[in-house]
């Protein structure tokens, strides 16, 4: 059998003949896209669709593998069916039986007794991985339990293995899944249209504690054994693990923060708003659903700023500066608990949907926490560098709803579903009123909760809730410019300051001498102003002034990441050779690719630039993670010298 496509009960007969766009590498503009339709898994939903997962796994930190099994309780949808299809990525798979009984705790072996299944591997998909094919006879039975004994691969896709010497101490692993990777590490339907419970116990030695995101013990005894349960149905991108020697310290009534020994207490003070950014968002959103908003803060290895798991958010140790000025990764999580977690994109071509929410109510809560002269310059300035790198994307990759299915999912999180649908939901609230937005809001996730949702299914929501309740203030042809086509509506909304006019003032009259910089004034700058102030410098600098600025400022000593980043982008614009060395560290310590990417490219503009680069990131890439060097990868290796190579 060829990999399943899954277009409906209707045509479940042409399941067994066709298969997903992207793993046939076809042309995407061959037929039309079919909405709601995954290309990027090969699981049979309309067949069988998982409602329940036990994992029983064990933490190999010396062979950096995970080894268990998972049970599938599986409704089965059609008793003709003979073949269960799910998805995996490298992963070594030793047994799969069934379980005669529907009884739940399907783990435990001496039950009742287990039937042997046969089952193979379809043809490997470089991007979807390999599609697990589990022989069924036909049955009437509503319900099945599949139990499959594996094994993870060292470099699963999902999965990053620190050492000791990564860490402030004991090894670290985490799993960090979306899009696709949840097949390195689970065999399992990983699409976001499947939402399922699960139920884990995950076996470590007794110096490290895990957790999931699921129901935490924060006073859990270390012994080795660790059990979760996760009683509302999550999206399998959201199953995390973090295993570690990690420490927890309450920070509000519902959050907490979770981090190694040594940066506990600066985390703890860092994230202590995370109670005001719930209530701030149950204001307008509606009740938070998740008990708990618990934290944990990962290695700066993490690739992204933060990971929005129910439960147990991963946040990177890069927001962590003593100010509290990048504790905006804290409010878009949260904003995901919403928009995400709550309900979620029904394929990967709906993200934006996910994305663009979250965005959009992480300002909201930054503003009611922080105000709006921060909020409003954050916005400015993530709004100024995406309008940049928008302008570099081809016209495909402009539009909100993108057609993936010859792509990697991954090159979806480019910033187009987050930047553009904040726009585009921040165009909707202004058009249509405060008021009225904020009722469609809390409507929409009362309606959505627990469930998909497809670009489809939103733009008739939207049509139902409020183009059509309130007529003549926004049409559908409008709405679909900012949906279905590329670039940016003439008529959109953009964010605007003047917490910058200082700082320009000061930018201005220093770089023509009429200021000497040990008189420059900046006394109640926020970092964002920091930030503005570095990225709007000339491209040329000479090494005296990038010196006084050096000793006036500490630029190179700088805690904050993001002011670190844009102060060693003129470093290496202008080879100030003071700042080398911090480079060097930064890029080794830091594998946040929003962070590291910019520095990399500017590296490979000249010869000796490229030189460094490419010897730091040899070093530097033991240390990232699989997501980190995709994206480093191209720009440090381009296809012309990989070739050369071979």
């Amino acid at each position: 059998m060829n990999q399943i496509l899954r277009a409906g009960a209707a045509v479940l007969i042409l399941a067994c003949l066709s298969r997903p766009a992207a793993a046939a590498g076809a042309d995407s503009d061959l037929a039309p896209i079919q909405p709601g339709l995954d290309y990027h898994s090969f699981a049979n939903i309309e067949q069988f669709r998982v409602t329940h997962m036990e994992l029983d796994l064990r933490v190999d930190f010396v062979n950096k593998v995970l080894f268990g099994a998972v049970a599938l309780e599986i409704k089965r949808l059609d008793p003709r069916a003979t073949e269960l299809v799910l998805d995996t990525r490298d992963l070594d798979i030793r047994d799969v039986e069934e379980k005669p009984s529907s009884v739940l705790g399907a783990l435990a072996k001496s039950e009742t007794t287990w039937v042997s299944r046969p089952f193979h591997f379809d043809k490997k998909d470089p991007i979807l991985g390999s599609p697990l094919v589990i022989e069924l006879p036909p049955s009437k039975k509503s319900t099945q339990l599949i139990r499959i004994d594996y094994v993870t691969s060292p470099t699963a896709a999902a999965l990053q293995w620190l050492t000791a010497k990564q860490t402030a101490g004991k090894p670290f692993m985490y799993t960090l899944a979306e899009p696709i990777g949840a097949r390195s590490w689970i065999p399992l339907q990983d699409t976001p249209e499947v939402r399922a419970t699960y139920a884990a116990h995950i076996h470590t030695t007794s110096d490290v504690i895990a957790m999931m995101s699921a129901k935490n013990d924060p006073k859990v005894k270390r012994n080795g054994e660790y059990t979760f349960n996760m009683q509302e149905a999550i999206p399998s991108y959201l199953i995390a693990l973090a295993v570690g020697d990690l420490r927890f310290k309450d920070s509000g009534t519902r959050t907490g923060v979770y981090a190694q020994k040594p940066l506990l207490p600066a985390a703890a003070l860092e994230f202590a708003d995370a109670e005001s950014m719930i209530r701030a968002a149950e204001k307008f959103i509606g009740p938070y659903a998740w008990d708990r908003f618990d934290i944990v803060v990962m290695p700066p290895s993490l690739p992204v700023g933060s990971m929005e798991n129910p439960r147990l958010t991963f946040i990177s140790s890069t927001v962590i500066t003593g100010d509290k000025s990048l504790t905006s990764a804290v409010a878009r999580a949260l904003a995901h608990s919403w928009s995400g977690d709550l309900t979620n994109n029904a394929t990967w071509r709906d993200l934006w949907i996910n994305e663009g929410f979250a965005s959009f109510l992480a300002s909201r809560i930054m503003n009611d926490v922080y105000g709006d002269r921060r909020e409003g310059m954050e916005r400015v300035l993530t709004a100024r560098s995406f309008r940049s790198s928008f302008a570099k994307l081809n016209s495909k990759d402009q539009v909100l709803a993108i057609d993936l299915r010859d792509r990697d999912p991954a090159a979806e999180f480019n910033g187009v579903p987050a930047e553009k649908g904040r726009m585009f939901f921040t165009y909707l609230d202004a058009k249509f009123g405060r008021e009225r937005f904020d009722a469609f809001l809390h409507g929409y996730f009362e309606h959505f909760t627990g469930k998909t949702i497809s670009t489809e299914q939103f733009l008739k929501y939207l049509d139902d809730n409020l183009l059509n309740r309130f007529a003549g203030i926004v049409s559908r042809d409008q709405v679909m410019a900012w949906v279905t086509a590329p670039g940016i509506p003439a008529d959109a909304v953009f964010p605007a300051t003047n917490a910058f006019q200082p700082v320009d003032a000061v930018r201005s009259v220093w770089l023509d001498g009429k200021l000497p910089v040990k008189q420059v004034d900046t006394h109640d700058w926020l970092a964002q102003q920091w930030v503005y102030f570095l990225d709007n410098m000339p491209a040329e600098l000479r090494k005296d002034q990038l010196a006084d600025l050096d000793l006036r400022f500490a630029f190179t000593r700088s805690l904050n990441a993001e002011v670190a980043q844009s102060w060693l982008m003129l470093v290496i614009r202008n080879g100030y050779q003071p700042g080398i060395p911090r480079l060097e560290e930064y890029l080794r310590s830091v594998g946040r690719r929003k962070l590291v990417t910019p520095l990399y490219e500017e590296l490979m503009k000249t010869p000796a630039g490229a030189a460094l680069a490419k010897r730091v990131y040899a070093l530097a890439q033991l240390g990232y993670h699989p997501q980190t060097i995709a994206a480093i990868d191209p720009i440090v290796k381009p296809p012309s010298e990989t070739q050369d190579d071979e």
